[in-house]
């Protein structure tokens, strides 16, 4: 995409958008530009896509670039495009007061552009799924986010990524890991989807405190800050039906344009492991295709 005009009208895979402020530049210190956000988003969508499929997304918008306040938007915007798939959801205890909100469903490369091009950097999804009319199946996914408290790192959430792998037994080895983008990582096992959330999010949070009570030198499974220097939170609670996770493959709003990335076990024995950008994502992509794509397969049952 060129960046010369102030607005453009694209036309993606049939659909047209009204696209602007090409040139605008989101992360400063990196000099990366919305043209350049979008064209991450149009070379990543197929590979993205299944890991959206029929999620709700909550986006994490930055339109005044990443050295600014972001907010967070579930509900669509009044001007959203009538081809953009929604549903509407409950949201008992909305920040709003609101019993329902109108979410998104990101189905095809168009709608992906729809959201970048609104500056939403990052796009984040529950582990569950809505049918056809709208009904919210089981999560067929299971999350913990390892958050590493400074001094800690990258190299010690990989330690603590094997240590989970390992308590998981024989699912441990269907674990997928993904660095976040941020600071930490996040580790996902495909689930059946025969159990319902409270199961999972009960599994994830015992499975917590389990390795918490083991590994009392590296891992808290308590969210106290006061508890996490040099070591790692394991969260189990993004599990919780209303909690999100950012979608693999989502960039994310740091100072660099680093992306939520999918890395084999071989890369987290890696001394030098660090967090990827959108060049690297997509010349990985390109090279080893998918490497999350054991979540779109079929699952597990927890405790079997």
């Amino acid at each position: 995409m060129s960046a010369q005009d102030d607005q453009q009208v694209v036309t993606v895979e049939g659909r047209q958008l009204v696209v602007r402020r090409l040139d605008k530049v989101l992360y400063p210190e990196a000099g990366t530009t919305k043209a350049q956000v979008l064209d991450y988003y149009a070379r990543i969508a197929a590979t993205m896509l299944p890991h959206l499929k029929d999620r709700p997304v909550t986006r994490l918008r930055w339109p005044d670039g990443t050295a600014s306040k972001p907010f967070f938007e579930k509900n669509v915007p009044s001007h959203v495009p009538d081809w953009i798939r929604t549903v509407v959801l409950p949201t008992p205890g909305s920040s709003r007061d609101r019993e329902t909100l109108t979410f998104p469903l990101i189905d095809d490369t168009a709608a992906i552009i729809w959201a970048a091009n609104l500056a939403a950097l990052e796009l984040h999804v529950p582990q569950w799924t809505v049918g056809p009319r709208g009904g919210v199946h089981n999560p067929d996914r299971l999350v913990v986010d390892l958050d590493p408290g400074a001094p800690a790192g990258l190299a010690e959430c990989a330690e603590v990524a094997r240590l989970v792998r390992t308590e998981l037994g024989d699912i441990g080895r269907f674990a997928i890991a993904v660095t976040s983008g941020s600071k930490g990582m996040q580790l996902y096992v495909p689930l059946s989807g025969e159990q319902n959330a409270g199961v999972v999010h009960t599994f994830a949070r015992e499975l917590a405190d389990q390795l918490a009570a083991d590994h009392r030198d590296l891992v808290v499974s308590k969210m106290a800050k006061t508890l996490r220097p040099g070591k790692v939170l394991l969260d189990w609670s993004q599990n919780n039906p209303a909690k999100t996770t950012i979608c693999p493959y989502s960039m994310r709003g740091r100072a660099q344009p680093w992306v939520a990335a999918p890395r084999t076990w071989e890369e987290l024995d890696d001394p030098g492991l660090a967090q990827l950008s959108i060049t690297e994502v997509l010349d990985r992509v390109d090279r080893d295709g998918d490497l999350a794509a054991g979540l779109l397969k079929e699952g597990v049952r927890l405790g079997s």
